[in-house]
């Protein structure tokens, strides 16, 4: 039950690389991905900036090797699962019990929208084909199938908390010797639907976002994917490398404040991050760096950060958000960051925060605004707070 898990592969794709590898590249470079809107198709083009994949749905297809365009949220999944797959190389995986965990908030929307924008101009119009892969689930089918697995499949939506929650679940199918191998993490496409629902809440930034600046006015919505390949100690014994990290702590907890909002005192915060300290069996000052949810909006950092000061205050470590390179990338959000957490652990990184002018008042630390290299990182808190309270905290270590 408290066997070891092991993360031997990483995969990822983000408005700032294609690759977990291109990603890592820009992070060090301080290269952000936000800019005007090119694929998706919106009124408020020019007035409201995304993080957009830079690739178009045909090009993404094709290096798939898919005879025709389906859901750019499938399509972004299929690219970060295999990526991670092809990483962890592990031999004689079709004779492994294989298992695909999958996390997305927006289904093939991308494609249904266009469904209802023919149908209502013309009925006859309306192909119904564009809406058989609305549902969330349909998603992570098409991407199973992809890569071929087929023992154990499962679909999480708990929104921004999604691939989070996704990436432990599949922990504890390995530690409860369900599944020997788990892919696990999320994925998300840009949606109008999405845009327009959070700029009804207000909390858009018309700018490029910069998450825990005391004059944040709120973020820039994202897409991308992120998978995380996770094994048995069993299974890692026959690896060609040694792995040289492990999720060692995990936790869920929901403070059901309110449908949108973080309470603000950071009562979930505080509890994902407790709990998964006290999973790991580790200290507060034995956390290195925190990958912080940082989104940019007044609510979310006041929340976080209030629970950070509650258990971290006097030591804090280090910390910043990468959503100040990747946008809000919403149901994959957790599992992007949880790809750059490892790396962190491997490259011995600590990411900047972009764009961080004036440090927020209410709290006594200050995220790190410049990358620091060949750091001593052996454990990450990553966090992913979602809409209704949904707060879930990972923390990967050192092996």
């Amino acid at each position: 039950m408290n066997a070891p898990v092991y993360i031997v592969g990483v995969g990822a794709v983000s408005a700032i690389g294609n690759t977990a590898a291109e990603c890592i590249a820009s992070l060090e470079s301080e290269q952000a991905g936000m800019g005007e809107m090119e694929f998706l198709h919106s009124k408020h083009a020019g007035a409201l900036p995304v993080a957009e994949v830079k690739l178009s749905n045909e090009t993404i297809a094709q290096r798939l090797g898919l005879t025709k365009v389906i859901s750019r949220t499938a399509m972004l999944s299929m690219m970060a699962a295999r990526e991670a797959l092809d990483n962890a190389a592990i031999p004689g995986l079709d004779k492994l019990r294989t298992g695909f965990i999958s996390a997305n908030t927006v289904g093939g929307m991308d494609k249904t929208e266009n469904f209802f924008k023919d149908f209502i101009a013309d009925s006859s119009k309306g192909k119904l084909r564009h809406v058989v892969h609305h549902e969330c689930g349909y998603i992570t089918e098409l991407a199973a199938d992809y890569l071929g697995i087929r023992h154990y499949i499962s679909t999480i939506s708990t929104a921004c908390s999604s691939s989070a929650n996704s990436i432990f679940y599949g922990a504890r199918l390995i530690r409860n010797n369900i599944l020997d191998v788990v892919v696990a993490g999320g994925t998300d496409a840009l949606t109008k639907f999405t845009l327009n629902g959070f700029n009804t809440l207000m909390i858009l930034d018309q700018e490029f976002c910069k998450p825990f600046d005391e004059n944040r006015r709120g973020l820039n919505l994202g897409e991308g994917a992120g998978y995380v390949v996770m094994v048995s100690e069993q299974v890692a014994s026959t690896l060609k490398n040694d792995p040289d990290c492990i999720l060692s702590g995990y936790c869920n907890a929901n403070d059901a404040y309110h449908q949108t909002a973080s309470s603000p005192d950071g009562t979930g915060s505080y509890l994902a991050m407790k709990g998964a300290l006290q999973k790991s069996g580790l200290q507060p000052e034995d956390i290195d760096y925190i990958n912080l949810h940082g989104t940019g909006t007044q609510n979310n950092d006041i929340a976080e950060g209030t629970a950070i000061k509650r258990i971290f205050d006097p030591l804090y470590p280090k910390m910043s958000s990468t959503k100040s390179f990747t946008g809000h990338t919403l149901g994959a959000s957790g599992a992007i960051e949880a790809v750059f957490s490892v790396l962190a652990i491997r490259e011995r990184l600590i990411y900047p925060n972009l764009r961080l002018q004036t440090p927020m008042q209410d709290l006594p630390f200050v995220p790190e605004t410049s990358l620091i290299k060949n750091a001593n990182v052996r454990n990450v808190l990553s966090n992913s707070f979602g809409f209704g309270g949904n707060c879930s905290s990972l923390i990967f270590s050192k092996s």
